[in-house]
């Protein structure tokens, strides 16, 4: 029976004012496992139904019966990207299974369609610092290597959010001044990442789009990003839809962490600290 293994890194997207676009890879995982199985009929999870049928529809190729098991470190509905790497698990996994007729770039698409986005499938399948775009309608990527100088940060509250919640509280419109002043962020941001000139990251984790409309359902979130630049962070953020908020250091981890908690006040949470990782979702076994 062939059997695969793909270790896929959590991610934190967005980094303030790169909504839908920016992302780095966390060390933080989620494991799937897929056996090519024809002799029973297996009932997968919807998310990995879904993912299987766009795969099989999209290389063009007969679909064969697998099994599936996921080992899941990554906290769920938190803004850490868990759904992407159980879809590229998947895609992964049966992409080996089926001979690779999809390369790396193809199988980001694919699961960038899937999700809606590209901002978590782009830093969790190929590694570190990446920024997402679209050209003609197509997915494309840029990717950057980060310092494990550079430590993540992460509150992660037992609030639930899903992504679809957190999307429908965002207006149609902003203010052409907000806009400009996001672009400019989020340029500085890519800049800094690119360069690894991270002091250049402090103050520019402001966003106009998302977090102030989000913060309704995270009313924690602008004292604990507060918390945490005041007890030394380069800046800090709501990490996807959230719940999660993310502070990026290259120093005084532990004291951003506890000033993050303390801002919090009586909010069940855990803590997280991490660095990027560079390598992407890996093939792990194979036999």
């Amino acid at each position: 029976m062939q059997q695969i293994t793909v270790r896929v890194p959590a991610s934190t997207s967005n980094l303030g004012p790169g909504f839908d676009c920016l992302g780095v890879a966390l060390r933080v995982y989620n494991s799937v496992t897929a056996a090519r199985d024809g002799l029973h009929r297996h009932f997968h999870p919807q998310i990995v139904s879904d993912t299987a049928d766009r795969f099989f529809n999209r290389t063009r190729r007969r679909p064969f019966s697998f099994s599936c098991s996921i080992a899941q470190q990554i906290p769920q509905s938190r803004g850490l990207g868990s759904s992407a790497t159980i879809r590229l698990g998947v895609l992964l996994a049966l992409n080996r299974l089926r001979g690779n007729p999809l390369d790396r770039l193809k199988v980001f698409q694919l699961c960038a369609e899937l999700e809606g986005h590209p901002d978590n499938a782009a830093p969790a399948i190929f590694g570190g610092f990446t920024v997402a775009g679209s050209a003609r309608g197509v997915p494309t990527v840029q990717r950057f290597a980060v310092s494990p100088r550079l430590h993540f940060v992460l509150f992660i509250p037992g609030l639930e959010i899903r992504t679809l919640t957190a999307r429908n509280v965002l207006p149609p419109k902003i203010p052409h001044n907000a806009a400009v002043e996001n672009c400019a962020n989020a340029c500085t941001l890519t800049a800094a990442f690119a360069s690894r000139d991270y002091e250049k990251l402090r103050g520019v984790f402001a966003d106009h789009l998302h977090q102030p409309f989000r913060a309704k359902l995270i009313p924690f979130l602008p004292r604990v990003v507060a918390a945490a630049e005041k007890a030394g962070a380069l800046g800090a953020f709501l990490s996807g839809s959230g719940s999660t908020i993310c502070a990026i250091t290259l120093q005084d981890r532990d004291r951003i962490a506890a000033a993050m908690k303390r801002a919090a006040g009586s909010i069940t949470s855990r803590v997280i600290i991490t660095c990027a990782d560079n390598h992407g979702a890996k093939i792990l076994t194979s036999h």
